[in-house]
């Protein structure tokens, strides 16, 4: 099968992207795919999240060109993550010296599709980028680098904002940049029924984008604390509910 490449994006931070990146690749490999993770976001949380340290591996990947010797030195920044099947590219601030690059460059908005054709030979079912919460170059390039995009939303007042901005540069990009994906869905996280806030925003999120709403993400202080000990949701607690929804999420993206 041909890699599909998904983005997690959004243009608000503290939605839950890095988790819900991290979390889907491994329901994705523990469903028997190979998975490829590249972290876009200078913080380089998702090697944190899987027990690694942040490195330089995105700059080189977004930097380099495509002659022989340079794509053997942006493959060498390929890192096992010590789950079968589970490869990632670090992340680290160097990234945005990355984006002032390809923006200095005015590289087209291809650019990142074009840095990652090279691994589309590696037997990958699936690349997944995380990004940052902020637009300036690489997230436009990495949505328009994607077949399908998840738009994370933590269900609290004002962050459906993000969503409608994110949609509203999918659809530039696909009226004026020729971009052939597609929203996968808007993932609620941080959903707690019992709270009246966050019950009212998902109705909220319902109500504006109807049909484009996946399931919702519980909250989980799990999920906050696995990420700081190196592991996903589906190694600390794979029977907790906030597991069985990203293993319900990587069967659904599945379907596409």
């Amino acid at each position: 099968m041909a890699t599909k490449v998904i983005c997690i994006a959004n243009q608000k931070g503290g939605v839950g992207k890095t988790t819900s990146a991290v979390s889907l690749a491994h329901g994705l490999v523990q469903k028997g795919r190979r998975v490829l993770l590249i972290d876009l976001d200078p913080q380089g949380q998702c090697a944190t999240a899987l027990g690694r340290n942040p490195e330089p591996g995105v700059f080189h990947l977004l930097t380099m060109g495509d002659s022989p010797q340079e794509t053997t030195f942006v493959r060498s920044w390929v890192r096992t993550s010590g789950r079968e099947a589970l490869y990632y590219i670090p992340g680290d601030q160097q990234t945005m010296a990355a984006q002032t690059v390809l923006n200095a460059q005015n590289q087209p908005i291809s650019a990142i599709r074009t840095s990652i054709s090279r691994f589309f030979k590696e037997s990958l079912h699936y690349i997944i980028f995380d990004t940052a919460p902020s637009v300036g170059g690489i997230q436009e390039r990495a949505v328009w680098a994607s077949d399908l995009v998840i738009v994370p939303s933590a269900t609290e007042f004002l962050l459906s904002d993000g969503v409608s901005m994110v949609l509203l540069m999918l659809s530039i990009l696909q009226e004026k940049k020729e971009w052939r994906g597609k929203l996968l869905g808007i993932l609620p996280t941080f959903y707690d029924e019992q709270t009246p806030e966050s019950a009212a925003a998902l109705d909220d999120l319902r109500e504006r984008f109807s049909s484009s709403i996946l399931s919702p993400i519980h909250r989980a202080t799990i999920l906050r604390e696995c990420a700081a000990e190196g592991r996903t949701i589906l190694e600390a607690d794979p029977l907790c509910r906030a597991a069985k929804e990203y293993q319900a999420l990587s069967a659904h993206v599945m379907k596409f």
